[in-house]
């Protein structure tokens, strides 16, 4: 008989990232059917229902929300104990802070470290007041959280301006900073190129391939993915340009960015050209250079020579696509969807999607997940509708393993195409999570295709994972644009 627990802790908190690794660990324990550990927000409390469970009375956003359902109540007793376990556990805290009484503000932890860069790891409806103590204190700010409103944004980035300062984010997932990797990053050398970036796989792709090159990165500052929309006009692009102008380590500057507002891209050139350091662009857009053919132009321009980009593929071919189908992507990182998007419309025709490039090609998440559609579709996991109480699909991969066995089930499916992330941050071995449903699908004769991104010496271990990958029956590729082209020729060559 199944047993649950739901309990709203009064005054318990922990941020965002640790909140979401607890719940994907918990998830995965032995007996636990559905859990949620996050904090009691009206988000969060309006996610139970679905799973079959209760809020608590007078449960509010400053509470700690701990809801399981288990097979049974051992093992409910053991999920609880491990959240417990998981929470009570502290890290080593920075020099110049206590550990016995830790700062309860940003501005209590400002002045007893001093200014700096603070990251803001918070729901996004309480992230800007964090974000606006930081920069009155004088610190540059990275703002990991989403679903911050666009005008606190404009805010927090016009004050930064004031003062000299740089807000990176918010929703922004990568950067690399005095050579220290934040949010989900990679293991990269120290180099000439540095990234202005308002797409945090769209960094991580190009950071990835010049890593493959040999070549390192001064800085990547992720800058938001709103930054360069018509809204926000590029408020903390031009800020990033200018610090990675500044920095003499820095001879050719990059900026990588999801379709941005096309008026912004062109002011954003403009003032680009005012600089002193060069500067090449990487907007994933119809009409423009794809993230691999940017990468090789910066490769050119520093005379580095292009190598051929690494490539796994099926050694056995049966699992290759034998019939008319639907192309159905199914995506962790939402630039390497756009930039899938743009490839395969230019072959297939409309790409539908949760994220569309068109909006009469926009479908809902619930639509998207069903069965039977012959339609070509893209699935951005990591959007926020679909990371709304759920670690983003880098982290816990269920949501997308579930679609993948639909899809692998599917007669209409005929290619999938799904990217791996890797990296600090991201899932240990993902590779071995996806490779049952890859054979899966394989069996059914429907071809598989993975953008894995990933440097050398990231901890996952790149090789190995390329490899688990391709004994799966995945066709395997480094470059996102290699794959969702290949992707396409599978397709095409069944019509």
């Amino acid at each position: 008989m199944s047993a649950e627990h739901v309990e709203a802790r009064p005054g318990a908190y922990a941020d965002s990232v640790t909140l979401m690794r607890v719940s994907a660990d918990v998830r995965k324990a032995a007996g636990v059917e559905a859990a949620l550990i996050a904090m009691a927000t009206d988000l969060n409390l309006g996610l139970l229902p679905a799973m079959g469970l209760r809020a608590p009375p007078q449960a509010g956003p400053n509470d700690l929300l701990i809801a399981i359902r288990a097979s049974d109540r051992a093992a409910l007793a053991a999920a609880i104990g491990g959240v417990d376990a998981a929470l009570t556990a502290r890290p080593v805290s920075p020099a110049g802070l206590s550990a016995a009484l830790p700062p309860r503000t940003t501005s209590t932890a400002i002045r007893a470290a001093g200014p700096g860069l603070a990251l803001i790891s918070v729901p996004g409806g309480f992230a800007f007041p964090e974000a606006m103590d930081a920069l009155q204190a004088g610190c540059d700010v990275m703002i990991f959280s989403d679903n911050m409103p666009v005008e606190q944004e404009i805010v927090l980035k016009d004050l930064a301006a004031e003062r000299g300062l740089l807000v990176m984010g918010p929703d922004c997932g990568t950067a690399i900073v005095g050579g220290v990797g934040l949010g989900f990053s990679h293991t990269v050398a120290a180099g000439p190129i540095g990234l202005v970036s308002a797409s945090g796989t769209g960094a991580q792709q190009m950071l990835c391939l010049l890593d493959h090159a040999g070549v390192g990165v001064s800085a990547a500052l992720g800058v938001g993915g709103r930054d360069l929309s018509a809204e926000v006009g590029g408020r903390s692009a031009r800020a990033a340009l200018v610090a990675l102008d500044e920095d003499p380590g820095t001879e050719l500057i990059i900026v990588v960015s999801k379709p941005p507002a096309p008026g912004v891209a062109a002011e954003l050139r403009e003032f680009a050209a005012t600089l002193s350091t060069p500067v090449q662009f990487a907007l994933v857009a119809p009409g423009e250079p794809d993230l691999t053919a940017a990468t090789e132009e910066a490769l050119r321009a520093m005379a580095v020579p292009v190598p051929t980009w690494p490539q796994w593929p099926v050694i056995d071919h049966r699992g290759a696509a034998a019939a008319e189908g639907a192309l159905h992507g199914l995506f962790a990182g939402g630039t390497l969807c756009d930039e899938a998007m743009v490839i395969a419309s230019g072959w297939l025709g409309p790409i539908w999607s949760n994220i569309p490039l068109r909006p009469e090609w926009g479908l809902e998440p619930a639509d998207l997940l069903a069965a039977g559609d012959p339609r070509h579709t893209m699935i951005d996991f990591g959007d926020d509708e679909l990371t709304a109480g759920r670690a983003h699909p880098m982290i816990d991969q269920s949501l997308r393993l579930e679609r993948l066995a639909a899809a692998a089930q599917d007669p209409a499916t005929s290619v999938i195409l799904l990217d791996v992330v890797l990296g600090h941050g991201a899932h240990p071995d993902p590779a071995a999570e996806l490779s049952p449903a890859i054979a899966l699908a394989r069996a059914r004769k429907i071809a598989v295709v993975v953008t894995l991104i990933g440097a050398a010496s990231d901890p996952q271990h790149l090789t190995q994972q390329a490899s688990i990958l391709q004994a799966a029956g995945a066709h395997v590729f480094a470059s996102n644009a290699q794959a969702a082209r290949f992707a396409c020729q599978r397709l095409a060559s069944t019509s």
